[in-house]
């Protein structure tokens, strides 16, 4: 593979923090973006994001253009130091309270969204930032270089590029759903046609699954008239092709990580508090979409519809505090324990907690989860992908089953060996929960060898390789 890549996305591969004394402590973050950048040699790749904090601010003040290689494990890294107010009203008030809530359902139409004057606001930040992004990347691409733009937060970014660098290539890469014309139009007809006409600006878009894929080109056709082919989607006479990548858990990492000791230490205190009991496990950001209450409730039905399961099931929940900047979220996660601790109050006995709930991040105790677990619940009510529905089968140490909602994009590779599930429906969870855990242990080992099997097929590093190579073509 030859000639210069650049990523951009709003976090970077590096964060910093900031001490009292004024130093800096830079922690080097992982993934299919920094691995595959990695995989194309020294030089060849660029990666453009934003400070995300004061420690990342005062990094890309004190570095200028390019952060520290020391820093970055020699990768070139540009830091973009945009204003704390505009990245704030950028990406929290427009991408994760505006773009995130269409594409995943998440609006309670009669109250809102409410497009008034404040949001008009906001959106001038969000171009802001966009144009921000779109700047560096025209300064840092060599001529013919081929960029790889992340995600909702930069959907301007592609069209913003192609004005200011023609010459270069440019991809563009959704990682969450797309919302269906109808929910799509809930934006003013101004804002969609800008966020469709950005992501249109490059010359291929692609996405997690076939759905989210035709979903766009289905808005594109709705609210531009473009014309939808094999090929792509074709407006004004220029052609973005459309692609699919179904990311995929990486399984040599996962498999390496989860058998260190810190695991281990942290899997035998989860058994110790379980017993031998069977075990329904999830891992979750207290993300809103991620539909964690509902599949608390299934669980409760489940207790309630199939007494024999009282004493002989334990549901290990990981639900780690996400987004609490925002108050639906605190809101949300508050939920969570309540719920928790109302299904604990109503069915425990002596030496039997229902629900063992853990709110602080802990990866080692996440993957330790992973090993013991039965039964994986991912009910999303809208997802991507879902990379945890992926991961537990790899390292499931008994095998486990794995009940899936029908819209996670997960679930279309998976759901032939998954219980699939509408995540609104709290009886039918209960129900695939029962059936999950009635399930012979033969049965449930073969299932769970081949959902590893699929959920290991494109490794983020092939995943990001892969999107190179079509884009190239």
């Amino acid at each position: 593979m030859t000639g210069q890549v650049l990523v951009a996305s709003n976090r970077g591969p590096v964060s910093y923090t900031l001490g009292d004394d004024g130093s800096l402590t830079a922690r080097r973050g992982g993934g299919g973006l920094v691995s595959g950048l990695s995989a194309l040699g020294p030089g060849a790749g660029t990666w453009v994001c934003a400070a995300l904090g004061d420690g990342d601010r005062e990094a890309a003040r004190r570095s200028g253009p390019r952060l520290d290689p020391a820093d970055t494990g020699g990768q070139a890294v540009r830091m973009l130091d945009i204003p704390p107010l505009t990245f704030d009203a950028a990406y929290n008030g427009i991408a994760n309270s505006v773009l995130w809530f269409v594409h995943h359902l998440l609006y309670q139409t009669p109250f809102e969204p409410v497009f008034d004057a404040d949001f008009e606001a906001r959106w001038a930040d969000y171009r802001a930032y966009n144009a921000a992004f779109a700047g560096a990347l025209a300064d840092e691409a060599e001529p013919g270089a081929a960029v790889l733009v992340q995600d909702y937060h930069l959907s301007l970014v592609p069209g913003l590029l192609r004005e200011l660098r023609p010459d270069v290539r440019v991809g563009h890469f959704s990682h969450t759903p797309w919302a269906p014309p109808e929910l799509f139009r809930v934006l003013p007809d101004a804002v969609a046609r800008e966020v469709l006409l950005g992501i249109l600006g490059a010359d291929r878009a692609a996405f997690l699954t076939r759905r989210w894929a035709d979903a766009f080109a289905a808005c594109c056709a709705d609210a531009l008239g473009a014309e939808v082919t094999g090929e792509g989607v074709t407006l004004d006479g220029r052609t973005t092709r459309l692609g699919v990548h179904g990311l995929g858990a990486d399984g040599d990492f996962l498999r390496e990580r989860a058998f260190r000791p810190d695991v281990d230490e942290r899997l035998a205190a989860l058994r110790e508090q379980v017993g031998d009991r069977r075990t329904i496990v999830r891992v979750d950001r207290t993300e809103l979409s991620k539909n964690i209450v509902r599949g608390l409730l299934a669980y409760r039905r489940l207790l309630t519809d199939r007494p024999r399961w009282r004493g002989r099931v334990t549901h290990v929940a990981f639900a780690y505090p996400s987004r609490q900047d925002l108050a639906v979220y605190r809101d949300y996660t508050a939920e969570v324990s309540r719920v928790a601790d109302e299904i604990n109050a109503a069915f425990g006995a002596d030496g039997w907690t229902p629900v063992v709930l853990h709110v602080k991040d802990d990866f080692a105790r996440s993957l330790a989860a992973y090993r013991m677990a039965d039964v994986a619940l991912v009910n999303p009510i809208r997802d991507g992908m879902n990379l945890v529905a992926k991961e537990v089968p790899v390292i499931s140490e008994r095998g486990c089953a794995l009940v899936l909602s029908r819209e996670a994009g997960a679930a279309a590779e998976l759901g032939g060996d998954a219980l699939l599930v509408n995540p609104y429906d709290i009886a039918g969870t209960a129900e695939a929960l029962h059936t999950a855990l009635s399930l012979p242990d033969e049965e449930r080992r073969e299932r769970g060898k081949r959902l590893a099997a699929v959920a290991t097929a494109l490794p983020p590093r092939a995943w990001f390789l892969d999107q190179v190579e079509a884009l190239r073509a």
